[in-house]
């Protein structure tokens, strides 16, 4: 009978101890890659759920991070000898995110610290993992760095500070600009509530991104059946090139 009475006691205590906790979704949850796909751009929303008053003093950040699937990229850099450029060293980065972006409520350095962000992996620098170079080069960290510069110059890895915005310490939005470039696979969505510095809530949700139509078809047909698709790709230049010489003997010799 007593433990009875206690039970709701102890039910009260362990929602208590999970804090807070988020509510959130996406403006759609599967993006296609067609012919005419120019980019696109995903409205990220949700909430903030309490079952008590939040807590005094640290203030409510929010980040939000939108990444693509991971692989490995060599990166390449290029000297100039006896005039022509040339590549000389190269580094592998065990694996990269195809894109990247991470919004904020506040600069990242005002709201997280470095050990929750090596432990998070939130900033562009510590979610690329890049653990080992040829004992040649000593500056390995300067590959990565080109690697990142790169990626931002093309839309693909993106920092947005103060581009969360939260309202009441409850609702919260932002938007991510997805580049025409995109690679296509499981991409994830993931939302941190921060206090103190230091994650005290997480939230992961998936978007798809595929080829859908004929991009679709032709990306299976060349993976799945090379023989087949490099015979197509052939047929189609030979008429193609036929068609071309066809209409202009007629039309200029007329």
């Amino acid at each position: 009978m007593r433990f009875l009475l206690l039970l709701p006691l102890l039910l009260l205590s362990t929602l208590a101890a999970k804090g807070e906790e988020v509510v959130a979704g996406l403006s759609q949850n599967r993006v296609a890659i067609t012919a005419n796909f120019d980019g696109s751009e995903i409205l990220i929303f949700g909430a903030v759920k309490r079952i008590a008053p939040p807590p005094e003093g640290d203030p409510l950040d929010v980040i939000i991070t939108v990444s693509g699937p991971m692989s490995p990229v060599m990166v390449r850099r290029k000297d100039k000898r006896v005039g022509i450029w040339v590549n000389t060293d190269a580094v592998e980065v065990d694996a990269a995110p195809s894109f990247y972006a991470v919004a904020s409520t506040r600069p990242l350095d005002d709201i997280l610290t470095n050990t929750e962000d090596l432990r998070h992996k939130v900033s562009i620098e510590n979610v690329i993992r890049s653990v080992g170079a040829p004992a040649t080069i000593t500056d390995s960290e300067n590959f990565t760095e080109a690697l990142i510069r790169i990626r931002e110059d093309k839309g693909l890895y993106q920092t947005l500070e103060n581009g969360v915005e939260l309202s009441e310490d409850t609702l919260f939005r932002t938007s991510i600009a997805l580049p025409a470039n995109l690679t296509e696979g499981d991409y994830n969505a993931r939302f941190l509530l921060v206090r103190g510095g230091s994650v005290v809530g997480e939230y992961v949700t998936e978007l798809d991104v595929s080829k859908v139509g004929l991009e679709r078809w032709l990306f299976n047909l060349a993976h799945e059946m090379p023989l087949v698709y490099g015979i197509l790709s052939l047929f189609i230049a030979i008429v193609a090139g036929w068609g071309a010489s066809a209409f202009f003997r007629r039309y200029l010799n007329s």
